[in-house]
């Protein structure tokens, strides 16, 4: 019934932009802490920034500064904006975040994946 449903991936050329969103459906209540992951073939799944409940950010070193993850409450959405983008920033992007449902219950779900491919 609950679901996290990710979209914005795409293919770009070195120094471009995307926005990766995460929308939570179904009976919500709130979404709470968040985190979005990579993951490149033949590597291991990477943590690359995660929010808090109050709105409290971290990210991995090779992305500050190019990198900011957001959150709407009102739209049940998180945002993971990504500017000046690397060809080693190519990977599927994942987001993970706790979601409180209508029945008070919490459940940690998993985004589809998205592909983010940058290449000349």
């Amino acid at each position: 019934q609950v679901q996290l449903v990710e979209s914005g991936g795409g293919l770009v050329q070195p120094g471009g932009s995307l926005r990766l969103s995460c929308a939570a459906s179904g009976r919500i209540l709130r979404i709470g802490a968040v985190d979005w992951y990579r993951q490149a073939p033949g590597k291991e799944r990477e943590l690359v920034a995660s929010i808090t409940d109050g709105g409290s950010t971290n990210y991995v070193d090779s992305v500050k500064g190019r990198f900011t993850i957001s959150r709407d409450n009102a739209k049940n959405t998180v945002y993971l904006q990504m500017n000046s983008l690397k060809p080693e920033d190519t990977a599927v992007y994942y987001c993970n975040a706790l979601i409180w449902t209508a029945t008070l219950a919490s459940l940690k779900l998993w985004g589809q994946g998205t592909q983010v491919t940058v290449s000349s």
